[in-house]
């Protein structure tokens, strides 16, 4: 009977070292490990004749990790990729740098491809928070990830790799007899963190306390409102103690059922999957359900020909809340006063501080439906042994609505009730043929493609908005007594592209890429059209060279050099072109100009050069890869102010430049290997600097808010006043001055007055170093694996800090911390005198600035599968029991939520939070069971 193995992964040189002596070689394995397949644009290729940046994950590292999104398998997992959710609502965005932000203005996310079909990646969100629409894709569906991070990989996609392309492959029938797997699971989920807030005894204690240092409040006035926002109970007892923070978070669980058949044989092959996905969010009245389907098929009729067809379908429903910025969403909840009732008499307390959340819990509702169809239809001729003609036809529907009603009782109703609904569809549609020709000739093997593809998108958007209800009864449009507004258009772009790419071998020593792409796009100007993109690269297999090819120590080492251009173009679809709106005075239509267009609006393009060392010891059970990259974006894509004796506020132009280097690692390890055990890790490191190096308007500084965009600095720095703390005198709240003298120098005097104080570059919500460590243990039956994710050197703006962590500066609840405020003279505290109203230290400025790093327990997993000679004799190769955890452990020194909490709103400015969600922290039990 061959014995279940057990595999880990650490990256410490010690156990490395433990790992490789002693043991039997595997040089099955190690070739294995090198002839790994990875998709490419158009193609395939191998770890060993790879020159470009290729990062894969495998179905087995997805299925780690059973989330609603797919996108959480890759943290920790790709180095130089960042991935990080936006908060911890279900439908929140997830935000994907590869290789740092290559953008201002235009698309920072990369371009995916499902099958060889470029997704639709669009927020369509309508209430001011964003939908991942990715969210629509199952993991159980996926074969592998690959992600392009180099230019070279990249440029065979042209205009739209600039950000990194990220290759998606499902799951195809293998040959042999029919399999059928089956998975179900359970999880219950919870917030990462909780904040400390004050209770009823500490509130009431600040805020008499702030009345009494007020320089316009007295103690009447302040008694007075605890007597409303207590709704007249004794709060001087604590008759009510209210902790807010029980009535926003719930017992969130995650129900997950799929199935899958799949088979084949020489001429066929076939594979149908299912799945339901039913999670109930950590936030109150936030769930998400989701079901998909996909059926992937492929034949081969007669020798020279093969059809094929991928289809898959999801339909995802998503019961949401407010966005970040409106009182009515649930985590704005931590603002009211503890000393509040939620309830009265069974119905929410509306004499709160602010709006109580829970008249919008009870008495509106708001959805989201996603349906989402992607297809392709697939032929391959064999013209001659060596030329394959290939025809793809590839399909992505995406139709989202939304539908949104608020009661009579719902905060700031004046209308009676209100309904909104929104409709968007958008199809799009791609056409690539393409030929594909090998040929070998002794040493020397030629692999060529080349092709052409259309891409046609298509968007319809249409909305209603209703007031005026009868009843709450009545909630849908055709019920609203006045139709108030609607919308709707019609937008579409084209992009019309040819492709070459040549890879040359010579005895799997010398290699050699080249690429080019030609792309048309409606999008930009008449006079730039069109912009070609060429990449190069080359490899040098040291190993196989004779002064290394008997080395016991080196059993694998590859240089790689490579250079290409890559495009952005999302920049809308009418930037280029004349822009007015329809507008209506007194019911008379008339147009208003919007944006002025630009006949030379031209490609953002990216140019990147990449050195990298692919390596292997001791027969592979060491290997991996040190890169470093430079890449430039030329042309940035922009706004551009114009004068208003133009008739135009401004216009899109190529504006800036920017640039990001950095350099890459990757260390695996086959630590321990036997008959019943196994122990491999994988550690990833990557660091990115990120520098602004041209803007519009002679490079003046960009300033919105809290952030900057300055040349020399970081994308998106913050841009505060620098806090210095407290006047232990007298409890003034101080502030660096960080002004010019005379001489030049800088003054770091202090002051009390806000206004004499400078705003300074004081951090950056991007990290500078991101890293993985993955361990993978199998030990007899048991299987035991565990990723830690980490970022290092980002900041966090804490937007609603002006609010929440002001020493009694107004009745919001404040944390916990607010207790330690200046009280008499000679107190050391960093929390200004409690003073109501008087602005004493609120003002924005690095007092709400904190450092974001953080290390976290990604994933966690343990299971056990029954032995197969028991399972054997019921019909069944597998049945595998396991449990899993997501965001186990965070280690942190961040105070508030948890620093992947961000705003889903522009409050605050880029990488700020405000009154943000944390993540979940998930335990699921599950089976697979395999036939």
């Amino acid at each position: 009977m061959k014995k279940n193995v057990l595999k880990v992964s650490v990256a410490s040189l010690f156990f490395m070292g433990v790992g490789v002596y002693g043991q039997k070689k595997d040089t099955a394995a190690t070739e294995r490990k090198i002839d790994e397949v990875i998709v490419v644009g158009y193609g395939k290729s191998t770890k060993a004749k790879l020159t470009d940046n290729v990062a894969k994950i495998s179905s087995e590292s997805i299925k780690e990790v059973p989330n609603a999104n797919f996108q959480n398998s890759i943290v920790g997992k790709a180095a130089g990729v960042r991935v990080n959710q936006t908060n911890g609502k279900l439908e929140s965005g997830f935000n994907i740098n590869v290789r740092g932000t290559a953008s201002i203005s235009a698309g920072t996310s990369p371009l995916y491809v499902i099958d060889g079909i470029p997704m639709i990646n669009s927020d369509e969100s309508t209430n001011g928070a964003p939908v991942n629409p990715l969210v629509t894709l199952s993991a159980t569906e996926i074969e592998s990830i690959e992600i392009l991070k180099d230019a070279s990989s990249a440029a065979i996609y042209g205009a739209r790799g600039s950000n990194g392309v990220v290759l998606i492959t499902t799951k195809t029938g293998k040959k042999g007899k029919p399999r059928l797997t089956l998975n179900l699971s359970q999880g219950f989920s919870g917030p990462t963190n909780k904040v400390k807030w004050l209770n009823a005894k500490q509130y009431v204690e600040l805020f008499l306390e702030s009345g009494r240092n007020s320089s316009w409040a007295d103690q009447a006035y302040v008694e007075n409102r605890l007597d409303g926002y207590s709704n007249n109970t004794d709060w001087r007892n604590g008759v009510i103690d209210t902790d807010w923070q029980d009535y926003i978070f719930q017992k969130g669980s995650v129900r997950d059922a799929d199935f899958s058949v799949s088979g084949g044989d020489e001429r066929y092959n076939y594979m149908f999957t299912a799945s339901n996905n039913d999670t109930k969010g950590i936030i109150r009245s936030n769930d998400l359900n989701r079901n998909t389907a996909r059926l992937n098929v492929s034949a081969s009729p007669i020798e020279k020909i093969k059809l094929g067809l991928n289809i898959g379908f999801s339909r995802t429903s998503i019961d949401r809340v407010s966005n970040d910025n409106e009182f009515t969403t649930p985590m704005q909840a931590v603002a009211l006063a503890p000393i509040s009732p939620a309830f009265v008499d069974g119905e929410p307390f509306d004499g709160t501080t602010y709006a109580n959340f829970l008249l919008e819990d009870k008495y509106a509702n708001y959805n989201t439906l996603i349906k989402r169809v992607t297809a392709k239809v697939f032929g391959e001729y064999k013209i001659l042994k060596n030329l394959v003609f290939h025809t793809d036809y590839g399909f992505d529907n995406y139709n989202q609505q939304e539908v949104n009603f608020r009661g009579k009782k719902t905060p700031f109703m004046s209308t009676n009730g209100y309904a909104y609904n929104s409709f968007v569809d958008t199809e799009n549609i791609v056409f690539s043929n393409y030929l594909n020709y090998n040929l070998a000739l002794g040493s020397h093997s030629f692999e060529a493609v080349v092709g052409t593809e259309f891409n046609k998108n298509k968007r319809k958007f249409s909305s209603v908005t209703g007031i005026k209800f009868p009843s709450d009864d009545f909630q849908t449009i055709d019920s609203a007594g006045e139709i108030s507004a609607g919308r709707g258009s019609v937008d579409e772009f084209v992009f019309n592209s040819g492709f070459a790419r040549i890879n040359y071998d010579y005895n799997g020593k010398y290699l050699f890429k080249a690429s080019i792409r030609r792309d048309g796009s409606s999008r930009f100007g008449d006079e730039n059209r069109y912009g070609t993109f060429k990449a190069f690269s080359a490899g040098w297999v040291i190993s196989k060279e004779d002064f290394l090819s008997s080395s016991s120590v080196i059993s694998f080492l590859k240089l790689r050099a490579s250079w290409g251009e890559t495009g952005n173009a999302e920049i809308g679809n009418y930037a280029s072109k004349d822009q007015w709106v329809a507008n209506s005075y007194k019911q008379i239509p008339g147009l208003y100009p919007l944006r002025k267009g630009n006949n030379k609006l031209g490609w953002e393009k990216s140019t990147q050069t990449d050195l990298g060392i692919d390596f292997g010891f001791f027969q592979n059970r060491i290997s991996g890869e040190i890169d470093y990259y430079n890449k430039k974006t030329d042309g940035l894509l922009a706004d551009k102010n114009l004068p208003y004796t133009s008739g135009y506020p401004n216009m899109f132009g190529n504006e800036g430049d920017m640039k990001n280097n950095g350099f890459e690692f990757v260390l695996n390890t086959k630590n321990f290997k036997s008959q019943y055990f196994s122990w491999e890790s994988s550690f990833n490191i990557a660091n990115n600097n990120n520098k602004i190096l041209a803007l519009s308007d002679n490079n003046a500084d960009q300033v919105v808010g809290n952030i900057i965009r300055r040349v020399g600095e970081r994308l998106d720095s913050f841009y505060l006043v620098e806090y210095a703390g407290v006047d232990s005198a007298n409890g003034d709240a101080l502030f660096y001055k960080n002004t010019i003298k005379a001489d030049g120098s800088l003054d770091k005097s202090t002051t009390n007055d806000y206004s004499e104080a400078q705003r300074i570059v004081a951090g950056n919500s991007t990290p500078n170093w991101i890293a993985g460590f993955t361990n993978t243990i199998d030990y007899k039956n048991f299987d035991f694996s565990f990723t830690f994710q980490g970022e290092f050197g980002a900041s966090i703006y804490n937007a609603g800090g002006v609010f929440q962590s002001v020493n009694a500066d107004w009745f919001d609840n404040q944390t916990a911390d607010q207790m330690n405020r200046w009280q008499k003279p000679g107190d050391i505290t960093m929390v200004p005198q409690a003073r109501l109203g008087d602005s004493n230290g609120t003002q924005a400025s690095t007092r709400f600035l904190e450092k974001a790093n953080f290390v976290r327990l990604r994933n966690i997993s343990l299971g056990y599968s029954l032995d197969k000679n028991l399972t054997a004799n019921w019909g069944i190769s597998k049945i595998r029991f396991y449990v899993s955890a997501i965001n186990a452990l965070t280690f942190t020194k961040y105070s508030g939520y948890d620093p992947e909490a961000r705003s889903d709103t522009a409050r605050g400015g880029g990488g700020s939070t405000f009154y943000s969600a944390p993540p979940a922290k998930t335990v699921t039990f599950g089976i697979n069971v395999n036939f």
